[in-house]
């Protein structure tokens, strides 16, 4: 028994060195690793002048979205320079693929389909490891693409790293890099992503309440404090405008002003501009203010959703009608 063991497991020892040597003389040799780094090269210089031309488009879309005042046709922009930036990743993706796929038809030209799927199984055993991450990369970006989370020119904010927000400038399936406000360029995987935070219209809108006992001396206390409020794409973007004034009391006046902030500016208006308000106020010798200023999130789209949401939760259910039996 002992030398019918001993035979079997030196025929398996020799299997197994005749299988290793068949995969180094087939896969490994001079020529095969010439051809392989050659077919790569021509990929990669084949996919850095797709991606050229490609971000020329990708500019050009860009610069006509900047330029429309139509949000439809902006974001239809947008969407059309996500999906570019998109092709690039998996445009230098097919080329990596069809280099490999040439090596190995130009190397075993009369090499079988199965020969070329264990070949497969092999590679992804030996280098499983390495290509993990990125295939989860690969898996978390196609499923946030393919759902819309977000695109390039959004603003947003990563779940869970709450420090992690910017404007999206490159979408590909393995990473996003984003802009932060003070410049910072940031680089994050796919499969950290959890989740996003995204500002529909890439600012903050913001509402002033203020009750005044002078209807037109309220007013130009707001007009005052716009002169004195930084504007900019990163500051105030859009200065207080009055949307509504109404009586609600004996001389007293109800005014409510809208402002628009870059995101991570609110206290422009939450803080500076009560402030200024408050300020100038205190400055006249009749002061105006009987309450206020208070500031609000204004998002319009928030208020529908919260007014329906609030609206179906006040009703009440009808009694049921009850039967009545008929008299036999």
């Amino acid at each position: 028994m002992g030398l019918l063991e001993t035979g079997a497991s030196d025929q398996a020892v020799k299997q197994t060195t005749d299988i290793f040597q068949r995969v180094s003389h087939n896969y490994f040799s001079g020529r095969s690793f010439v051809v392989l780094v050659v077919s790569l090269v021509v990929a990669a210089i084949l996919g850095r002048i797709a991606a050229t031309i490609l971000r020329r488009v990708v500019w050009a879309i860009g610069r006509r979205a900047d330029k429309s005042e139509d949000l439809r046709t902006v974001n239809r922009l947008r969407r059309y320079e996500t999906y570019l930036v998109l092709s690039i990743a998996l445009l230098r993706t097919l080329f990596f693929l069809f280099a490999i796929y040439f090596w190995w038809v130009f190397i075993h030209p009369t090499g079988q389909p199965t020969a070329i799927i264990g070949a497969s199984a092999l590679a992804a055993i030996l280098i499983g490891g390495v290509l993990g991450p990125i295939l989860r990369d690969l898996a978390s970006g196609s499923f946030m693409m393919a759902e819309q989370w977000y695109g390039v020119g959004d603003y947003i904010q990563v779940v869970p790293f709450s420090e992690i927000e910017g404007v999206v400038e490159r979408v590909s399936l393995r990473s996003t890099r984003i802009r932060a406000l003070n410049g910072e360029l940031i680089w994050i995987n796919n499969q950290n992503i959890q989740g996003v935070k995204l500002t529909p219209r890439g600012t903050r809108t913001l509402a002033l309440e203020i009750f005044v006992d002078d209807e037109e001396a309220g007013k130009k206390l707001i007009e005052r404090a716009n002169k004195r409020l930084p504007l900019g794409p990163l500051l105030v973007v859009t200065p207080l405008t009055v949307v509504s004034s109404e009586l609600v009391g004996e001389k007293l006046w109800h005014i409510t002003a809208v402002g628009e902030t870059a995101p991570g500016r609110e206290w422009l208006l939450e803080r500076s501009a009560v402030d200024l308000i408050k300020g100038l106020d205190d400055g006249n010798k009749q002061q105006v203010i009987a309450h206020g200023p208070l500031f609000r999130y204004a998002d319009r789209d928030a208020e529908q959703s919260f007014n329906r949401t609030i609206k179906n939760a006040r009703k009440r259910a009808k009694p049921k009608r009850q039967r009545t039996k008929k008299k036999s």
